[in-house]
């Protein structure tokens, strides 16, 4: 059987030591799901006009943040890399017409680390990580997943690591509890239908059809690992998880498997 893939809102970094709801849901996911050779994991965090793959084979602990407790700078991921995964995966999306290269250079950035830490705490699953490219839109990124989909059959683990609902200028910060604002449920409601229903399609033309489109996501490049996970099995997905933080702060996750 493939394994599933996977999208998971990656919240704050304090995700990575706080208790909180998603914190928890994480702390459960890995122990349930069967247990990959290896992870390929899309991060929010890695841009690149054309997709790049980690292949270092002991990738650093990247704190691309400010103003967050000092504790969680002290925190490492020590995971392996994935070096021949990623050269299998650049392979497979050049085969697909994507000029996909690897970089060995390139740390695990916190839209990586900070969910492998709560679902994998041992750190012992080799990782890779692949770029977003911002200014492509939803349907290049579900054809990159696409072509990562034999990955599935090979006992790789693949993961989106995004938001459902990112505008960093709405957080409020001051009160993390906050209820939903209206208009990012109302998008995140919208949005979550489309994936369940397997209308990849309407969900694709999200920036057109969605509500509050632009307001849930000023720039795309926290949902554009949603449709990469989509992509790398296609069907409608399943709601694991859904939680908010800081009123407009959507910490949805999914599950796909494929089908029609």
């Amino acid at each position: 059987m493939p394994l599933p893939s996977l999208f998971i809102s990656h919240g704050a970094p304090t995700l990575a030591l706080e208790d909180s709801l998603t914190g928890r849901f994480l702390d459960a996911l890995g122990p349930v799901l069967p247990r990959p050779r290896a992870i390929l994991i899309a991060s929010a965090h890695m841009h690149a006009a054309q997709p790049v793959l980690t292949t270092s084979p002991a990738p650093a602990t990247l704190h691309d943040f400010g103003g967050f407790p000092r504790e969680l700078y002290a925190v490492r991921y020590p995971a392996p890399g994935a070096p021949m995964l990623a050269t299998h995966a650049a392979g497979l999306l050049r085969d697909a017409g994507f000029d996909a290269t690897t970089n060995a250079a390139l740390p695990l950035d916190h839209g990586a680390w900070v969910p492998l830490l709560r679902m994998y705490p041992q750190a012992d699953i080799p990782v890779a990580v692949l770029s977003v490219s911002p200014q492509r839109d939803a349907a290049w990124h579900y054809a990159l997943g696409a072509a990562l989909a034999p990955l599935r059959d090979d006992n790789v683990l693949l993961i989106g690591s995004g938001g459902f609902v990112h505008n960093l200028g709405a957080l409020d910060w001051q009160h993390a509890a906050h209820p939903p604002m209206p208009w990012a449920r109302d998008f995140a409601a919208w949005l979550a239908a489309r994936v369940t229903d397997g209308d990849g399609a309407s969900a694709r033309d999200w920036r057109a059809q969605a509500p509050q489109a632009l307001r849930a996501h000023p720039t795309p490049e926290h949902l554009l690992p949603l449709f990469i996970a989509w992509g790398a099995a296609g069907g409608a997905g399943t709601l694991l998880h859904e939680a908010w933080e800081y009123a407009t702060l959507a910490l949805h996750a999914f599950r796909f498997d494929g089908g029609a």
